[in-house]
């Protein structure tokens, strides 16, 4: 645990994949754990800053549920409470909040604000959604894979959807741990080829990745199938353009019938129902959504209890 001691979390890459690993490993014990009733208080007396421009669910709640049963606290700071970026600059928020707490969780719009945290604080800071990526989400969806094919190396996951934020980090993650991935994505809304080349370098023995503009194509051999909304926060404006570009990529049961029978799928959710996903896939027997969104808790505990 000493390894990732101090260390900021703004992107998936931060760890490599010996310490990822390890972060799957503990957050599996501490899951078990915590349903046998037992939450050992690893970061007792510790307090984490909660800074959020975004709404949340699943991220807030499960920051400040992992906190309280590791027997530390969190403390809850919106954008129009602060100020953030207004009234505050980010470099002045990190300069008051590292003399108080013990680290920072930032949800935000600009990836740049994550790296101003990080550059001015002396406690760690931890990515808890950028524009660019969502690192912890990536956590989780690895976990899930493990827990549900019982290793990461070999299996295969598609993409079927936006090039986001949430693709670019499970792309990144996946990959250095041996899973393969097909990503389609229409035309001109993939993945940047620097996001690309980078996974593909970083990729471990065996893992490929595959990009096209099928999604019959991708899921083919797919032990997992993930999306997302078509339209990400801030950018609202583009919603009924989006949902025309995307209309052919909805994971519903007849892109399935393409797709092996043992193939899961997930969303990180909040899902747009009837657009991206039909209701019959996301709540039907081969959906992982929810597993996942529990898996948020325990590894973002493992997390806090190696970064504090």
């Amino acid at each position: 645990m000493a390894g990732l001691r101090g260390r900021d979390f703004a992107g998936i890459c931060d760890l490599d994949a010996r310490e990822t690993l390890a972060v799957l490993d503990l957050a599996s014990e501490l899951k078990v754990r915590s349903r046998e009733g037992d939450r050992p208080p690893l970061l007792g007396g510790k307090v984490l800053a909660l800074l959020f421009e975004k709404p949340s669910l699943r991220t807030h709640a499960t920051f400040e549920i992992g906190m309280l049963h590791l027997g530390g606290q969190a403390i809850y700071l919106d954008a129009l409470g602060v100020g953030m970026g207004t009234r505050e600059s980010y470099p002045d928020i990190a300069r008051n909040l590292d003399r108080w707490v013990d680290g920072i969780v930032v949800r935000t719009f600009a990836h740049a604000n994550v790296m101003a945290l990080a550059e001015h604080a002396h406690v760690p800071v931890i990515n808890a959604l950028s524009d660019w990526e969502h690192p912890c989400q990536t956590l989780a969806t690895l976990l899930t894979i493990r827990e549900r094919f019982g290793a990461l190396a070999g299996v295969r996951l598609a993409w079927v959807g936006d090039g986001n934020n949430v693709a670019r980090s499970l792309l990144l993650g996946a990959a250095r741990l041996g899973v393969s991935a097909a990503v389609a994505c229409p035309p001109g809304f993939g993945l940047d080829e620097g996001t690309l080349a980078a996974a593909r370098a970083s990729a471990a023995e065996g893992a490929s990745i595959e990009v096209t503009d099928d999604p019959v194509r991708a899921v083919a051999g797919a032990d997992l199938i993930y999306t997302d909304v078509w339209t990400s926060m801030g950018c609202e404006d583009e919603a009924a353009a989006r949902r025309r570009v995307f209309a052919s990529y909805q994971i519903n049961a007849a892109l399935l019938t393409n797709a092996p029978r043992h193939g899961l799928v997930s969303h990180c959710l909040p899902a747009h129902r009837g657009e991206e996903i039909t209701d019959e896939v996301l709540d039907g027997p081969r959906s992982v959504a929810f597993d996942e969104a529990e898996n948020r808790l325990h590894v973002q505990k493992s997390l806090l209890a190696q970064v504090l």
